[in-house]
């Protein structure tokens, strides 16, 4: 359904839009009407007293003009729409053919953006301007039709004509606020995105790192009575994994972060050993170092929502050149990772992130089995 003009109005006030509009305002909208101004009198004015009515309407005209596309242009139609009317009582009083103009200009301009009874409105202008016009069959009796003519039935045609090149220009000017206003939501939209993938990357660095130096403290905690040596090994390695991420986080936020494969398959192996789990890993073919990075945040994510979500004793990770296979037992009928038209919000982003290079994320559950793959079609 189409919004009311007046709706459309509210959209052109405020930030870069209204900047836009009023600069292709001053550009396609007051000069040609200066010009038309200019041009009618310097045809039609016949005494400097015409000279002097006709610019304080073409004034008045512009100033309307001028302020159309600000948001307090209703501020000067309005005294604009007494001062062109008094202008064309006195033209017409003066025989002054051309004193119209700035009043169908100033009528125009309010006319369009009305909420509501616009043709009312119309109506009730035109009459406005052929009984003011008609005012000059009272000081001149000769040729009393061509006068009206002249001074009632031409200035109205004139206001009408004018009218609809407004609403013509209105709703160029919405299409325009429009595209400046979806260039903007892009934006920002843009933007909004880029946080969401610097949210969903901190994430695989510190979740994940925590999760791992949980288990190790964990395992340290374990074994500080029976292998101490092997406990402190362990909190070696936490003290490790914490610098790395540490400089991983410094790489995010500098865009300088790259995830390696091979890295992330030996940390994966790693860590479901250390919690008691076989892994078995395929390679059918040497990786591509284009899908790589993105297979490395795939095996990452997986890594890290077996561990926390399933009870898995055996992993088989399977490697293609352009795709790569995650299968685990030990997955629950329930919960986190029953599909049922939703999954793990990890998943969910990743998935996302995907698509944006032509991939699909493929996620399956069956008989206790949780299967996550994805392919990266050829370049």
């Amino acid at each position: 359904m189409e919004m009311p003009a007046i709706a459309r109005r509210t959209s052109w006030t405020g930030g870069k839009v209204q900047e836009r509009l009023r600069r292709l305002n001053l550009i396609t909208t007051v000069p040609p009407l200066a010009i038309v101004g200019v041009f009618l009198l310097l045809v039609n004015a016949r005494s400097w007293w015409h000279v002097v009515i006709q610019a304080v309407g073409l004034i008045a005209a512009l100033a309307t003009a001028e302020r159309w596309t600000a948001g307090d242009y209703l501020r000067v139609a309005r005294p604009s729409l007494v001062v062109a009317a008094v202008v064309w009582l006195a033209g017409a009083l003066t025989d002054d053919t051309s004193a119209f103009f700035g009043l169908s200009v100033v009528g125009s301009f309010l006319i369009p953006p009305l909420p509501r009874h616009r043709l009312a409105a119309l109506a009730g202008l035109a009459v406005l301007i052929a009984g003011l016009g008609a005012a000059n069959v009272l000081v001149h009796d000769d040729r009393i039709g061509w006068r009206l003519f002249q001074f009632a039935a031409v200035p109205a045609a004139a206001m009408l004509v004018s009218t609809a090149f407004m609403f013509v220009s209105q709703r160029f000017f919405d299409l325009i606020a429009e595209l400046e206003q979806s260039r903007e939501r892009e934006a920002d939209l843009a933007v909004t995105r880029e946080r969401v993938r610097f949210a969903s990357d901190l994430h695989d660095i510190q979740g994940h790192t925590l999760h791992v130096v949980k288990l190790k403290v964990a395992l340290a905690e374990k074994l500080l009575d029976r292998e101490p040596d092997r406990a402190r090994e362990e909190l070696r390695e936490v003290h490790d994994l914490v610098g790395e991420t540490i400089v991983r986080t410094k790489e995010l936020a500098y865009a300088q972060r790259r995830l390696n494969l091979s890295a992330e398959l030996e940390n994966a192996k790693n860590l479901f050993e250390a919690a008691g789990i076989h892994v078995r890993v395929t390679r059918e073919s040497e990786v591509d170092a284009a899908a790589g990075e993105l297979l490395g945040q795939v095996l990452r994510e997986t890594t890290t929502n077996i561990l926390r979500h399933a009870e898995a004793r055996q992993v088989g990770i399977t490697l293609t050149r352009r795709g790569i296979a995650i299968v685990n037992d030990g997955a629950p009928d329930t919960g986190p990772l029953e599909l049922g038209g939703l999954e793990l919000g990890g998943l969910a982003v990743l998935r996302q992130r995907l698509a944006e290079h032509g991939a699909e994320l493929e996620v399956s559950h069956q008989g206790g089995r949780f299967r996550t793959a994805t392919t990266f079609p050829a370049p």
